[in-house]
């Protein structure tokens, strides 16, 4: 009996091990930034591929100074951009832009420098820690819920098991920690009052712009085009397409900057019902034909609307 309960345990155990359990990707607390992944990590889950360069960039590996000829472009933001586990690297927003810019470009890197749940407290933190790679534009994704999200911290690594910072020992105790911990955690553990006072919406959206001028001032300061990916909710698009909060004064500042903007919720606004439910698979991330349409969307304004001066060059090394 005894050898049977061993001998299932550890089919258990291999089957999470094939599905990836036990191997997540890392991450480590970072003063400047909140929380960064670990640089230098290849792991595999569910079957997709998550890469992180030496920048903690959900990229290959690159050199600092950007290699001549390359279309280089720094794109910054939260797990919409990085694409979690449930998305291969491939089918990465950056990725597929990449993709379409090889249409016109031999040598082209899109960079994604982003976490789960960052703000844009966080992107600029990232900014100003490693700079913007010679790139030839910054592109930040910023959603709905970041215009009033504030920036995150690292107070939860180590002890939240979705920021693990090391591996666990076994696959199925991260099953246990990350599945099953939580869920009862709901049921037995009661909601705990908020520390201090909540600040007012107008108040968060304030904070948020001034943090987004820092960005847009260091990245000025360089010379180097900005743009903006509006990512919008499910719930700015379902049942029936609606203004999200904050975005008109969003959008209304960024013409008064002129930074030109790729607006998912404008362009999903027209389209069928069922191709808009089919680009989310939960209430805030992507489905992979949504991504597909995103970078269809940044490529169109880059490219094809020819906002982006490097597009224009022809398919040998530019002179910039």
């Amino acid at each position: 009996m005894p050898g049977c309960a061993i001998a299932s345990l550890s089919a258990i155990e291999l089957a999470l091990r094939l599905l990836g359990f036990g191997n997540p990707a890392l991450l480590q607390a970072d003063a400047e930034v909140g929380y960064i992944f670990a640089p230098n990590q290849l792991v595999y889950r569910f079957g997709n591929r998550l890469q992180y360069n030496q920048f903690s960039q959900r990229s290959e590996q690159i050199d600092s100074a950007k290699p001549e000829g390359t279309i280089r472009i720094l794109m910054t933001g939260d797990s919409v951009l990085n694409g979690n586990n449930s998305t291969d690297q491939a089918e990465t927003i950056t990725e597929l832009l990449a993709a379409r810019l090889l249409g016109i470009k031999k040598q082209v890197q899109v960079l994604n420098a982003s976490a789960g749940s960052w703000g844009i407290g966080n992107q600029l933190g990232y900014i100003r820690k490693f700079g913007t790679f010679e790139s030839d534009a910054v592109i930040l994704q910023i959603g709905t819920h970041d215009l009033l999200q504030p920036s995150s911290t690292s107070a939860g690594i180590k002890n939240n098991p979705l920021m693990p910072n090391r591996k666990p020992l076994l696959a199925m105790q991260e099953v246990f920690d990350r599945y099953v911990v939580p869920r009862f955690s709901s049921v037995f553990v009661p909601n705990s009052p908020g520390a201090g006072v909540p600040v007012p919406e107008a108040q968060r959206f304030r904070e948020n712009m001034q943090r987004f001028e820092e960005i847009v001032a260091l990245v000025r300061a360089r010379n180097i085009p900005l743009f903006v990916l509006y990512t919008c909710d499910r719930s700015d698009l379902l049942p029936v397409p609606n203004q999200p909060r904050f975005k008109s004064e969003f959008v209304d500042r960024l013409k008064a900057l002129k930074i030109p903007v790729t607006d998912t919720h404008a362009a999903w606004s027209k389209l069928p019902k069922t191709t808009v439910e089919s680009y989310f698979r939960d209430g805030v991330h992507p489905t992979a034909p949504a991504y597909e349409s995103i970078a269809d969307l940044l490529f169109q304004q880059l490219c094809t609307e020819k906002k982006l001066a490097a597009c224009s060059l022809t398919n040998t090394n530019p002179e910039k």
